[in-house]
């Protein structure tokens, strides 16, 4: 196991993980649109994409749960903004079926997972409270 994940434990965490491959998966779709959305859909995108595992990451590294669940609300909150322009992008044609396809798979995923990741911490921290 290397440092960086030793010093960095977040990035074990499959949703993380699974999130950054989202990230890179938007960027390469959106490198397709239209050089006039360059300001507008195309940087909206990329900055959902990233809040999603940037939320998970600064989460990890709050000191309660309770602070953790707040960022892992935030990042859902940017999966579902970003599930949004995903539409939005596939009406507007600026998406192929297979890249909105792939795109929707991902943010279906990482949501799951990330409702997951709630529910554990959230019952973990139940737990300690009564102990």
């Amino acid at each position: 196991m290397s440092s960086e994940i030793n010093a960095y434990p977040y990035k074990r965490l499959k949703v993380w993980q699974k999130s950054i491959q989202l990230v890179v998966e938007v960027y390469r779709a959106t490198s397709n649109f239209p050089e006039y959305e360059k300001y507008g859909l195309v940087s909206q995108m990329r900055r959902c994409a990233v809040s999603i595992p940037s939320n998970i990451a600064e989460g990890h590294g709050r000191t309660s749960d309770k602070e953790l669940l707040r960022f892992l609300d935030i990042a859902k909150g940017s999966i579902y903004e970003l599930d949004t322009q995903v539409e939005i992008s596939k009406r507007l044609k600026y998406l192929t079926s297979e890249k909105f396809n792939l795109l929707s798979t991902g943010l279906d995923e990482v949501s799951r997972m990330l409702t997951g990741l709630k529910k554990f911490k959230s019952h973990d921290s139940n737990l300690k409270s009564q102990i």
